[in-house]
Parts: C-alpha cells; sequence; structure tokens
C-alpha cells in the first residue's frame, strides 16, 4: 500500500435509488488496493488467476471462483504476474432485496466466498450472463429479470455456504428479532448505533430488546457491538498502513482514548503496539 487510507466507494458513485443495481464486466491487470465500500459486491472470476485478500484472509481466485463483499468488509485483488483477471461484479444495496430475503441471506457472519466448478459453475455462470444481458438490452421487465437472476444466486451461494457453517443464529433458537438486529449491526457497525435505534428497527422497546438480546446471546448489547468494532479495527491496523486515528474513526469508534483502552483489554497490547510489532513485558 501506499501509505494513504483505504479509499471507501460510495453509494452515489456507482449507485441510486432509482438504480440500486448494477453489473459490470471488468478486467483486472494489476492489483485493486485495499477498499471498502458502502454498497455490497459480488463477483464471479471468468478468466485468470490471482489473490483475493478479505479482511485479511488470502483466497486463491480462478476460473469459478465466487465471493460476495459486504459493508462491513475490507478487501484487495491481486491478479498474478501475468495474468489477467477477467470477471463479472454486481454492485446493489440493500434495498434491491425483500427484506425476509435480506434477513435470511445474512444471517450469519463470517465471509462468504466459494469455488465453483462443472455444471455448478455454468450454471451460476448462466445467471451472471442473463444479468449482463438484461443490463445491456434494458428491455420492459429488464430489472425484474435481474433482480430474480441476483436473488437465485444469493440464495444458491447462503445454501452452499450453510451446508458448511453452523452458528447460534443458523440453530434457529434465536428470536427473530434478535437475528434481525445482529444483522443489522453486522453491517451497519461502523455507523453511530445506539441501543435504542437498533431495538427501534427489531421492533422492540428498548429494555426489551436489552434484556432480550443479553439473554439470547450471552453478552450485552453494547459489548457486542463493540466487538465488532475491535475485530473490524484489529484487521485493518494489520493489514493497512492507515493511521491509528483513523482506524478508530473507520471502526466506529468516536474518541480515540475510549478506542485504546478497549483496544488493549481485549487484545492486551495497545493499537500501536500491534502496529509496531511490540508486546507488553510482564514482570513476575
Amino acid at each position: 500500500m501506499n501509505g494513504n487510507q483505504p479509499k471507501r466507494l460510495l453509494n452515489e458513485q456507482y449507485l441510486s435509488e432509482s438504480a440500486p443495481f448494477r453489473i459490470f464486466k471488468h478486467r483486472i491487470e494489476g492489483s485493486i488496493e485495499v477498499h471498502w465500500h458502502e454498497f455490497f459486491e459480488m463477483a464471479l472470476v471468468l478468466e485468470g488467476e490471482g489473490v483475493h485478500v478479505l479482511n485479511g484472509k488470502s483466497m486463491r481466485l480462478a476460473p469459478g471462483s465466487l465471493f460476495l463483499v459486504t459493508p462491513a468488509d475490507f478487501h484487495e485483488i491481486i491478479p498474478d504476474p501475468g495474468s489477467v483477471i477477467i470477471l463479472y461484479d454486481v454492485v446493489f444495496t440493500q434495498h434491491v432485496l425483500r427484506q425476509e430475503l435480506f434477513q435470511w441471506l445474512f444471517q450469519s457472519s463470517g465471509e462468504r466466498a466459494c469455488d465453483l466448478a462443472g455444471t455448478v459453475f455454468a450454471a451460476f455462470r448462466a445467471e451472471f450472463d442473463r444479468m449482463w444481458e438484461e443490463s445491456e438490452l434494458q428491455q420492459a421487465g429488464s430489472e425484474w429479470v435481474s433482480q430474480g437472476a441476483l436473488e437465485r444466486v444469493l440464495i444458491d451461494m447462503a445454501r452452499m455456504g450453510a451446508r458448511d457453517r453452523e452458528d447460534y443464529q443458523a440453530s434457529g433458537h434465536v428470536h427473530p428479532s434478535i437475528r434481525i438486529a445482529v444483522t443489522y449491526i453486522q453491517h451497519h457497525f461502523r455507523e453511530p448505533l445506539t441501543l435504542h435505534h437498533v431495538a427501534k428497527h427489531a421492533g422492540l422497546s428498548d429494555n426489551y430488546f436489552s434484556e432480550c438480546f443479553r439473554r439470547q446471546l450471552g453478552t450485552p448489547f453494547q459489548v457486542f457491538l463493540q466487538e465488532q468494532r475491535l475485530q473490524f479495527a484489529h484487521a485493518l491496523l494489520k493489514l493497512t498502513e492507515l493511521p491509528v486515528t483513523e482506524v478508530c474513526l473507520a471502526s466506529g469508534f468516536r474518541t480515540l482514548n475510549h478506542f485504546e483502552r478497549a483496544f488493549k483489554k481485549k487484545y492486551n497490547h495497545t493499537p500501536r503496539e500491534l502496529r509496531s510489532g511490540q508486546r507488553p513485558q510482564f514482570v513476575d
């Protein structure tokens, strides 16, 4: 990296209220540096090979690689030397999906990436081809056709991930309103969230939400929210040269003092010590 703040791509640069969905066909010849965005991004690699670094985790890219990046993620793409990556890239906002579908798709956290081959790859590619064709032709009903193809891809991807992943939310014992709240937090933790705001989004009173959240997840709302922010900050510190103050703000903390205290309590060293590779010395 060049030491500058990782770029944040905004909705207004790529999308609009009247067009919350777009598809591109990109040819990537050089590295795409670390960035994050306000929208969701889903890509299917058609040709070429390289590395996709998602939240600090490196994954190989090759024809058939499929990945989904949320507004809570940051990533970069590095083609192999001499290789050109060609991929479909779909960007969209939450509003393009029905609320019930969005909630089901994102009821669990974690990276969403897989490698497709054979007839499965062909089936997914056909859906992306259809979205591309409809975006080019702009016929009557193109918006609905594209939305249907997008939903099918997201559903099939979620089904594939569910076979390999089990967590407390997928187990079904968490109250639906709390699942809605958790999903919302996971995608908006960098914003100045309050208990009242999230409780209202979940359709519960503040007091009932607070008690229900703690009882269902075993941790208070504020602790859960802070954990999301600290994990994001930890990854930014390790994988970028973003100044500590900028990491603090980008992760959703409002003051540097609060961020540094919380970080040291969780990781047993300060953000600057992590960045410099130092660790506190303990004396018996």
